[in-house]
């Protein structure tokens, strides 16, 4: 039997309310893609009429290609842009791509292409629709057939992207070490004037703390929201029962993670640490007065997103040794060592809290922490903004915005 040959590619192109969105499969006529051409041109829907690509009437592009328009056409102006400007694009970039090889010339009858597009009702411009489909149409097709983007790509870029159209920057825990700010003071406009001088920086995570979480209520995280649109916030809630219930009311509250105390029995933990994964937000699992974190983690089904070494502020005065304050980082990182993901990146991360400073920060980041939380040391500081960057400054790396998040948009494997 013969290979069937399908690939998919996207790409979006262009800006405003010109801006192009393409998805498309390309392959053989006889599989998947064959098929779906062969329903579109004889399953029409209303608003949604596909149409040939045609170079001009009466000459299509090769591989025969099928338009479907993602918007509803409710005018004849919202179709003279699909079967103007739109389709003549799509059609000559097919053309240009068979003529340049990036389509093999023998597939040329053997294959057909199905090609959504976006066309935006107030999009004005043909010029810009032309330019637009046309070059999202090319870099679909040259994405499609060389089956981008690359595992590894993806990996890398998956957490640190910001979607455009989406206008929202979700954040995740992607390259660590982090410095996490605990907003223990149970007064939110204190917190409100101490955040006017933290430096913006993909480093820093912001913990609504426990005493404020009582004093305000979870609400409180969706006021953070607002001062802190793109920050990774936690809500501290350390969870003893019910957790189910806890993680839905931080997920609803606009939290990014929830934490769980370790003291609570291991069947609690689990449906906390599940519930969170269901609902898509970190489960933190806080092992203050856990007096075997390996013993504690044993009777687990589930694995937590992070695990806290915390040191309660009320037993802070007692002199512990540094290297035996923080030897369980070791513990945990073997005792995870076998579920690394797929990238090669640690499944779970170790947080360290507890009299934190510039200074302990450096010896708990050499026994490997990956997540510093410090509270006082900034939020009680007379230069909250000086105490930020002395701890940022111990974490190696960048440690402010990813500037090739923010300017960089295709930067397609070579």
């Amino acid at each position: 039997m013969a290979k069937l040959d399908f690939f998919i590619g996207e790409a979006l192109l262009g800006d405003g309310e010109n801006v192009a969105h393409v998805d498309l499969m390309i392959g053989s006529k006889n599989g998947p893609v064959g098929t779906a051409f062969a329903n579109g041109l004889t399953q029409l829907s209303k608003g949604h009429t596909p149409l040939l690509a045609c170079i001009r009437p009466n000459l299509i592009t090769k591989p025969a290609t099928i338009i479907i328009p993602k918007v509803t056409l409710k005018t004849l102006e919202d179709t003279d842009k699909i079967f103007g400007p739109a389709q003549t694009a799509v059609a000559r970039a097919i053309a240009d791509a068979l003529e340049e090889g990036l389509i093999p010339i023998d597939k040329a009858d053997e294959w057909c292409i199905c090609v959504s597009v976006f066309i935006h009702p107030k999009a004005e411009d043909y010029r810009k629709i032309y330019n637009y489909n046309y070059g999202a149409t090319k870099l679909a097709i040259r994405r499609a057939l060389k089956k981008s983007p690359s595992v590894k790509k993806l990996f890398y870029d998956k957490d640190r992207a910001k979607h455009p159209i989406a206008k929202i920057r979700v954040p995740r825990l992607w390259r660590p070490p982090y410095l996490q700010i605990a907003l223990d003071q149970p007064s939110f406009g204190y917190h409100e004037k101490l955040l006017q001088h933290i430096p913006k920086s993909d480093r820093i995570i912001l913990e609504v703390g426990t005493p404020l979480l009582k004093k305000e209520g979870i609400d409180v995280v969706k006021r953070l929201r607002e001062l802190a649109p793109e920050a990774f916030i936690v809500a501290d809630l350390k969870t003893l029962d019910v957790g189910k219930l806890e993680v839905d009311f931080a997920f609803n509250a606009t939290a990014d993670a929830a934490v769980c105390s370790g003291l609570a029995n291991a069947a609690s933990i689990d449906k906390f640490i599940l519930e969170a994964q269901r609902v898509g937000i970190y489960a933190f699992l806080d092992m203050m007065e856990v007096t075997s974190v390996k013993a504690k983690l044993n009777k687990l089904k589930e694995t937590p997103d992070v695990i806290i070494l915390h040191k309660g502020i009320d037993t802070e005065a007692t002199k512990v040794d540094p290297k035996q304050r923080w030897a369980a980082i070791e513990e945990i990182k073997e005792y995870y060592k076998d579920k690394k993901l797929i990238s090669g990146k640690d499944r779970v991360l170790v947080a360290v809290a507890g009299g934190i400073t510039a200074e302990t920060a450096k010896f708990a980041l050499s026994m490997g922490a990956d997540i510093l939380i410090v509270g006082r040391y900034i939020t009680s500081a007379k230069d909250p903004k000086r105490a930020v960057r002395n701890v940022l400054n111990t974490i190696p790396g960048l440690s402010d915005i990813d500037l090739k998040r923010i300017h960089t948009n295709d930067d397609d494997e070579k």
